[in-house]
């Protein structure tokens, strides 16, 4: 069942290039603007930021949550615009102002992890090289420019419980880091295919296990209470199976995070469900409809856009329920 939700995807996509009414010229009732915010010496050329408004925001003075999205370049490839407009005008979901930034060149650097506390970045190690050396400044900028400017300017919930931040690959690690140190900001987190896989050991694999940065931010806690978090992956997204267990390290790496992982010597890393979340588990063709933490592992799944488009609508509804 997982696979047919990926399929359905790609058809939904191809529709895109094809005329069909619904996906390539969505209502007119979810409209767009773009805008470029400056970003200092991280992005001397500025921020390129797409904003999409609910249905009848410029006739009603009500204020709305926010889905604040990494690789707002992607948001064509994910169908953003059409499944919001769908998920509202079927009133599936509650109406949402979304906030997508693009990604800068050096995507590597950008997305990543950040101690917020001492305004670092935690910078991990990859094949391609160093993950995250521009984190902590670009958590500043999102936490410290991106939020006001869209509080100014926008009629919004400006609160954590009216927050909600979303990415994925690296942009899904990039979500889960700003979730995570900014629970003050955000009280929503969506991670499709996290790169869960960062670690700040690769000597061997058994080093990256147990130097996995975000498992290892997890463990140290405290925990967060009020925050969210949606946890999405696909059994399709590689073959690489670092601890030879029969699982892949892309769903492995998501399902330590949420259970826990314990070392042949016996040291054990804390997952979320160790630390008091509420866990509810998806089954194929079923996501899951509430949680504390919700974790979907999607049967074939693959790591690229069609896969994350057929997930947005389940997250979609999932963050933000209507009349929740």
């Amino acid at each position: 069942m997982g696979s047919v939700r990926v399929c359905c995807a790609l058809i939904w996509l191809a529709a895109l290039g094809t005329g069909a009414a619904w996906a390539a010229d969505p209502p007119p009732t979810v409209t767009t603007q773009q805008v470029t915010l400056p970003g200092g010496a991280l992005a001397p050329d500025g921020f390129h930021v797409r904003v999409f408004l609910p249905p009848g925001y410029a006739r009603s003075t009500a204020r709305y949550p926010v889905l604040y999205a990494n690789d707002g370049q992607d948001m064509d490839a994910v169908a953003m615009r059409a499944t919001l407009a769908r998920l509202e005008d079927a009133h599936a979901m509650a109406p949402v102002i979304v906030i997508a930034v693009d990604a800068l060149p050096d995507r590597l650097a950008q997305y990543g992890l950040f101690d917020r506390g001492r305004n670092r970045p935690i910078v991990g190690g990859s094949p391609v090289g160093p993950i995250g050396t521009n984190a902590a400044a670009y958590a500043q900028w999102f936490i410290g420019a991106l939020l006001p400017y869209v509080d100014a300017h926008y009629r919004t919930e400006p609160t954590p419980r009216g927050r909600a931040v979303l990415g994925w690959s690296l942009g899904g690690l990039s979500a889960f880091g700003l979730g995570w140190n900014a629970p003050d900001r955000f009280g929503t987190v969506g991670a499709f295919s996290p790169s869960f896989w960062v670690a700040a050991d690769r000597g061997s694999a058994g080093a990256v296990q147990r130097s996995r940065l975000a498992l290892r931010m997890v463990d140290r806690g405290p925990p967060r209470p009020d925050l969210r978090l949606w946890l999405s992956v696909g059994t399709g997204e590689e073959t690489a199976d670092r601890d030879h267990d029969g699982v892949i390290d892309a769903v492995d790496d998501v399902q330590d995070l949420v259970n826990g992982w314990r070392a042949p010597d016996g040291r054990v890393l804390r997952g979320l469900g160790q630390s008091g979340y509420r866990v509810v588990k998806g089954g194929p063709g079923d996501p899951p409809r509430r949680g504390q933490v919700a974790l979907d592992v999607v049967p074939g799944a693959h790591h690229e856009q069609a896969a994350w488009a057929a997930v947005l609508p389940d997250f979609l509804r999932w963050a933000f329920p209507p009349g929740g």
